[in-house]
């Protein structure tokens, strides 16, 4: 079993606040302030969980600059009041951030009974990686 620390549960919270605020920042037509109070909240969240350090290592890869650089000024430019083009910057350096992760977690949804059997359909499985289990 896995042992999570106060710290770790707290930048759960964290991180599912934040993108609870993003989200509702996204439903609410680009509210800036919302949309910033979720970056903050996301970026503390993944502070407490992974630590300083880690994060720190894992945003500033060398192979990861323009990803970083995308997604910490895609936050910027939310925090200086354009949402919109802020957060389309932002998806775009979290896509260059996480593409390698993104085979994984697919590869563990099919798995799961009833998100399994819809990404499992013909019109969507044609949209994702394949299955590397077999």
């Amino acid at each position: 079993m896995i042992n999570i620390t106060d710290t770790q549960k707290i930048g759960v919270g964290f991180a599912a606040f934040g993108v609870s605020f993003i989200f509702l920042g996204v439903i609410l037509f680009f509210d800036k302030g919302l949309l910033a109070i979720g970056n903050i909240l996301f970026l503390a969240g993944l502070a407490f969980i992974a630590g300083l350090e880690r994060t720190f290592r894992f945003f500033f890869q060398k192979r990861k600059w323009k990803g970083s650089g995308a997604f910490f000024g895609g936050i910027l430019i939310v925090l200086l009041g354009w949402p919109l083009i802020g957060m389309c910057i932002e998806v775009y350096g979290f896509i260059l951030l996480f593409s390698g992760f993104f085979p994984v977690a697919v590869n563990f949804l099919r798995r799961m009974p009833v998100i399994g059997q819809l990404l499992n359909l013909p019109f969507i499985s044609g949209l994702l990686p394949p299955d590397s289990s077999a």
